[in-house]
C-alpha cells in the first residue's frame, strides 16, 4: 500500500538532529494520536475546552492559569498582546497598531534572537539594555534594565539563553515587579529537565512559553502558555473566535460585571488559532511527559548512541565524546564527532550532505559543523534507526579524503 508521503513523493528521513520544527518535531505516542482522533469526532465550545486544558497546565506548572497555543512562537505573540492590551477590548481591537499604548518591551541585548519576531509582531519596540562581549565589554547591570523602563514599558522579555553576562531571571523579575511590570519567559526548548515546567514560574515569571512539539511529545503545532490568571484571560479573549452574540456568549458575565466593555471580535490571535485536536494531543502528551522520568529518558537515549559510538571507534583522526547529564543544564545525551586536522576544513558539511542524500536520508544536528564537528541527537531515534546511522555515518567519514 502506498503511504501518504509516497503518494506526495516526499521522502522520509531518519531524524538524528532533534525535535526540530523543520524536520517535523517529534514522534507522537499512540495515546496522543488516539486522543486527537477522538477529539476530532465531536464538537465542543473551544473556549470551554481551553479553560479545562488550562487547568491541567496550571496544575502541572504551578501557574495560576494555562493556555494551549499554536506553537511556542504563537505563545510569545499572545503573551505580548496580553501585556500590551490587558483587558481593554478597544486596545485589543487595534493591535498591532500600538499608538498611544504601552508599546515597549525591555530586553537585555544579549537576549535578542531571531525568535523575537513573534514578540515584535504585536507592534512593540524593543528597548535593549546592557552590552555584548562579556566580560571585556561588560554584560548587563541591573541599573541598565531599570534605566530602560519608561511609562511606555509593557513588559520585560527574558528568554532562557545561556548568554554570558546577562542577568538571571530572578534578578529581572525583582526589577520588573518593583515597577509593576510582567516578565515574559521564552522557555520553548528548555525541556528536559521536567523540573523546568515549574522552575520559571517559581522564579517569578508572569508568562512562560514552552514548545508542545519537542520534548513534551505533543503535536508540532502546539505550545503551552502558563502564568498569571489575568494575563491568560486577556490571551483567551484575543485568541478565540468571537463571532458570537452577547446574549448567548459563554462569558457574557465578563461584560455584565464590568470586567470588559464588550465582546472583542476576531482578536489579534485569530491568526494563531488552535484546533480541538491539537488541544487534546498536547494535554495528553503533557500528562504523559509529566509522569515520566528524566533518568529513564536519558538511559533510553544513551542506548541509541551505543552502536553508533562503537561503529566509529577506530576511525582515524576523529574523537568521539558523549555528553554527561551531570555536566549540562539539559539532561540529553549527545554524541559529538570531532573530525581531526587531516580532514578538509568543511568535511563535516560534506558528511552532512552525503547523509541527507542517502537512502534512507539521515539528518544530523548541524550546530557545530562550522567547527568540523558532527552531532548525533538521539531524541527521535529508534533502535533500528540507530543501527542504520552507525553504518551510514561510519561509511561517510571513512570515505572522506584526508591529507597525509
Amino acid at each position: 500500500m502506498t503511504s501518504f508521503y509516497q503518494r506526495l513523493e516526499v521522502p522520509t528521513l531518519i531524524n538524528a538532529a532533534g525535535p526540530l520544527t523543520r524536520l517535523g518535531g517529534c514522534r507522537l505516542a499512540p495515546e496522543v494520536l488516539a486522543a486527537m482522533a477522538e477529539a476530532s469526532a465531536s464538537f465542543v465550545h473551544i473556549d470551554q475546552l481551553q479553560s479545562a486544558a488550562g487547568e491541567v497546565i496550571a496544575a502541572i506548572t504551578g501557574a495560576e492559569a494555562g493556555y494551549v497555543t499554536n506553537g511556542a512562537a504563537a505563545g510569545l505573540m499572545l503573551a505580548t498582546a496580553a501585556c500590551v492590551a490587558g483587558l481593554d477590548v478597544a486596545a485589543m481591537d487595534r493591535l498591532p497598531d500600538t499608538t498611544g499604548l504601552r508599546n515597549e518591551i525591555v530586553v537585555q541585548r544579549g537576549h535578542r534572537n531571531s525568535y523575537d519576531h513573534a514578540i515584535r509582531a504585536v507592534g512593540i519596540t524593543f528597548v535593549e539594555a546592557g552590552y555584548l562581549g562579556y566580560p571585556g565589554a561588560g554584560g548587563t547591570q541591573p541599573w541598565q534594565v531599570e534605566a530602560a523602563i519608561t511609562e511606555r514599558t509593557a513588559a520585560i522579555a527574558c528568554p532562557i539563553l545561556n548568554t554570558p553576562g546577562t542577568l538571571p531571571l530572578p534578578v529581572v523579575v525583582e526589577i520588573a515587579h518593583r515597577h509593576g511590570l510582567p516578565v515574559i519567559v521564552d522557555a520553548a526548548a528548555e525541556l528536559p529537565p521536567r523540573s523546568n515546567l515549574q522552575r520559571f514560574i517559581n522564579e517569578g515569571a508572569d508568562l512562560v512559553v514552552f514548545s508542545g512539539g519537542k520534548s513534551i511529545g505533543g503535536p508540532q503545532s502546539s505550545g503551552i502558555l502558563a502564568g498569571c490568571a489575568d494575563l491568560i484571560a486577556s490571551v483567551a479573549l484575543q485568541h478565540q473566535d468571537m463571532d458570537v452574540r452577547l446574549q448567548t456568549w459563554n462569558r457574557r458575565d465578563l461584560v455584565s460585571s464590568g470586567a470588559i466593555a464588550g465582546i472583542p471580535h476576531q482578536g489579534f490571535g485569530r491568526m494563531a488559532k488552535v484546533g480541538r485536536e491539537e488541544i487534546a494531543g498536547l494535554i495528553t502528551a503533557l500528562e504523559i511527559y509529566a509522569a515520566g522520568s528524566d533518568e529513564a529518558d536519558f538511559a533510553r537515549w544513551s542506548g541509541y548512541l551505543d552502536p553508533i559510538a562503537s561503529a566509529l571507534a577506530g576511525l582515524p583522526d576523529i574523537s568521539v565524546a558523549r555528553t554527561d547529564s551531570t555536566r549540562t543544564r539539559k539532561p540529553l545525551p549527545l554524541l559529538t564527532i570531532d573530525l581531526g586536522e587531516s580532514y578538509a576544513f568543511d568535511a563535516a558539511y560534506t558528511v552532512l550532505n552525503q547523509l541527507l542524500q542517502g537512502a534512507p536520508a539521515i539528518a544530523l544536528a548541524e550546530s557545530a559543523a562550522e567547527d568540523n564537528r558532527l552531532i548525533v541527537n538521539p531524541h527521535g531515534l529508534t533502535d533500528s534507526e540507530a543501527m542504520q546511522i552507525a553504518t551510514a555515518l561510519t561509511t561517510a567519514i571513512r570515505n572522506q579524503p584526508r591529507s597525509t
